[in-house]
């Protein structure tokens, strides 16, 4: 008889992996030099130790992983998925067609695993693989667990852009869309759909994430939603590539010492930082429109107008982000809003709001395609309309004017300003 250290003659090691004891084939099964089909043999042991042994043998063959994927033990299981970890990396590129068949059958059974620590070990292994199989890594990307989808969402190399783009709408794991929003490189659609989301962390990842490729008009969005969300205002104080408007409009309402921060970016040309500091002067000293008490303060600021219009451009500029910049006072950015969306003069629209004209504030939201809900907003928060004053919806909040009243008030309008500039 050969001794533990000897090698087996093909009969010895069959004779062995019938042995009635169960220690005897559980030593046989850890051995890697003995032929392939009795490894196959030993998987299908009675005893859950031995088949656990097999499991984590790396000369194991593939047909008998893919028996062990379904095995009835926790660990065999979650041992076989360690072992996969570890040589994941070359499973696809140097077997034969059929092993690397079986080695993929494997994955899949082991990727659908009920055990949570499995699919775990799995996506670990498999997160930084570029020859990964599409399919078990898309399907690892939608677990509901976290720990599962993560470590792939985050680092995977085989997701495309449309495959993100798909998990997004469909909605991954609570959290998943932070470690989408921190992947080392996140396109413009990518980011536009992180964007339009509600998940504020999510979003605070993306701004935080130097590599994300973020349009002009999106960072407006964010920057327009910002003032009510303070997880925003440090990465959008510190993120790259600042445009001047935007820079600008940060600066009405970040704290103290992110502005310290604004002002001493290298980015900003002159001009910005010399507006930057003006906001910044306007908001220590405290600033008004005499007899005012500071309500109508937005109409001595320059209107965002071109951020509107990018936002107009790329069909962004719509009711939802109007409202939102009316919740968080951001008026000069409604402002812009009403010029871009009505095609009146900024100093049009400036006047009207300037003599709190009722009339006029719901012609020019019926002029931009506003509704009267909006129109109201304005009056209550804008224009500071006292209660008793405000010109209220008809029934079924329709427009309480018609449209030849309402094109009259800003016929009227346009002239006053025109003289006024004569």
């Amino acid at each position: 008889m050969s001794g533990p250290g000897d090698a087996l003659s093909y009969e010895e090691a069959k004779k062995l992996a019938r042995h009635g004891d169960a220690e005897a084939r559980n030593v046989l099964a850890a051995r890697k030099d003995i032929e392939p089909e009795i490894l196959v043999f030993l998987a299908g042991d009675t005893t859950p130790e031995v088949r656990r042994t097999i499991a984590a043998n790396q000369a194991t063959p593939r047909q008998a992983d893919l028996i062990l994927a379904k095995d009835s033990d926790e660990a065999v299981r979650t041992g076989l998925a360690e072992k996969i970890a570890k040589v994941a990396p070359g499973l696809s590129a140097s077997e034969k067609d059929q092993v690397r068949k079986a080695a993929h059958e494997t994955l899949e059974v082991l990727a659908r695993d009920q055990l949570t620590r499995v699919r775990q070990i799995l996506a670990e292994a498999l997160k930084d693989v570029a020859d990964a199989p599409p399919e078990i890594i898309k399907g690892l990307a939608l677990d509901e667990e976290l720990v599962v989808s993560g470590p792939v969402l985050e680092f995977s190399p085989v997701l495309t852009d449309d495959d993100l783009l798909e998990i997004i709408e469909k909605g991954p794991a609570k959290g998943g869309l932070g470690t989408i929003a921190r992947r080392s490189r996140v396109n413009e659609s990518v980011a536009d759909a992180l964007a339009d989301s509600d998940d504020d962390e999510a979003i605070a990842d993306l701004l935080s994430n130097p590599s994300a490729q973020l349009r002009e008009e999106t960072l407006d969005v964010l920057i327009e939603r910002a003032q009510s969300v303070e997880l925003w205002h440090a990465p959008l104080a510190g993120r790259p590539h600042l445009p001047g408007g935007a820079a600008v409009r940060l600066a009405t309402f970040l704290a103290d010492n992110l502005l310290d921060i604004l002002e001493r970016r290298q980015d900003l040309d002159a001009e910005t930082i010399e507006a930057v500091k003006s906001v910044v002067h306007r908001r220590i000293g405290g600033d008004a429109p005499e007899g005012k008490g500071g309500e109508l303060d937005f109409l001595l600021s320059e209107a965002p107008i071109g951020v509107a219009e990018r936002l107009f451009k790329a069909g962004r500029l719509d009711l939802k982000v109007i409202e939102r910049a009316l919740n968080a006072n951001d008026f000069g950015f409604v402002l812009a809003a009403l010029v871009v969306r009505s095609g009146q003069p900024e100093a049009v629209v400036k006047e009207i709001f300037s003599t709190h004209h009722v009339k006029g504030i719901v012609a020019l939201a019926w002029k931009a395609k506003l509704s009267m809900k909006l129109a109201v907003l304005m009056q209550q928060r804008m224009a500071r309309t006292a209660p008793t004053e405000i010109l209220k919806a008809a029934e079924g909040n329709e427009f309480p004017l018609g449209d030849d009243e309402m094109n009259w008030q800003l016929e009227f309008f346009s002239s006053r300003s025109g003289n006024k500039k004569g």
